[in-house]
């Protein structure tokens, strides 16, 4: 069982960022569709890199160069696998009329001005309310906002249905509906770096990253008649953003 359960970490390790696994780990559909749970533990993997990046660059150089360097350190470890998704969804949901048309937007390699603008303004909108945070703060808010925003992401996987047919998929193994059990599994990696933040600070953060989830999530189960692999990735972008908004507003 424990060698089965660090199989599925590593999987989720090996679909979810560019680190090595071990060779013995292989591949199989069934441990994709298992690794969907671990996705916010990666989200504490990958804004624990993010948080020492940001906390030793801090030594050297002033907060806002700390962010950027925080920053690229989490998309090289996870080879910016969500800001593509979050392109390539502005792309379909920006430029197509139907659910085909939207999936076709999103399956084409090109990138679009509405995949571009969505992007820079994702990048922009984090380095602007990281910098603005107190930098005692930025620690624990990389971290959490990570880890809240891939549970987001898993939240649309336990609630709505694939909406690609094809067999092509790079997201069909991990798309099975997950069960209320797995989103509990889920939710503990999740919870656990908000202990870092104040309640105050926690519950305004934890509501706007719900609300633009829903928000996507509407526009998805509208449109596509459910998620892909690529809305996953725009939710994880957007929650992450609605989490530090909730972090740097001020009551």
């Amino acid at each position: 069982m424990i060698r089965r359960e660090l199989a599925t970490f590593f999987a989720a390790l090996g679909y979810f960022t560019r680190l090595p696994v071990p060779g013995w780990v292989g591949y199989s559909p069934d441990g994709l569709a298992r690794a969907a749970r671990y996705l916010p533990a990666i989200g504490l993997l990958v804004g624990g890199v993010g948080a020492l990046v940001f906390w030793l660059a801090l030594h050297v150089w002033a907060q806002p160069v700390a962010v950027v360097l925080a920053m690229v350190a989490t998309i090289a470890l996870t080879g910016a696998f969500h800001e593509d998704g979050l392109s390539d969804t502005a792309d379909g949901l920006g430029g197509g009329w139907d659910k085909a048309k939207i999936l076709a937007i999103m399956k084409d390699s090109r990138v679009g001005s509405y995949g571009v603008i969505a992007v820079v303004i994702a990048l922009l909108g984090k380095f602007a309310l990281l910098a603005t945070l107190p930098a005692g703060q930025v620690v624990a808010a990389l971290i959490a906002g990570h880890t809240v925003s891939r549970f987001c992401a898993v939240s649309l996987m336990a609630t709505m249905d694939y909406a690609r047919d094809d067999e092509t998929s790079k997201a069909r193994p991990v798309a099975a509906r997950l069960g209320i059990g797995t989103l509990g599994f889920a939710l503990v990696f999740a919870a656990l770096p908000l202990v870092l933040l104040a309640p105050e600070q926690v519950l305004p953060a934890i509501a706007l990253a719900a609300l633009v989830t829903l928000w996507l999530a509407a526009k998805c189960r509208r449109w596509l008649g459910g998620y892909s692999g690529d809305c996953l990735g725009a939710v994880q972008q957007v929650a992450e953003i609605g989490f530090y908004l909730g972090l740097a507003a001020r009551f």
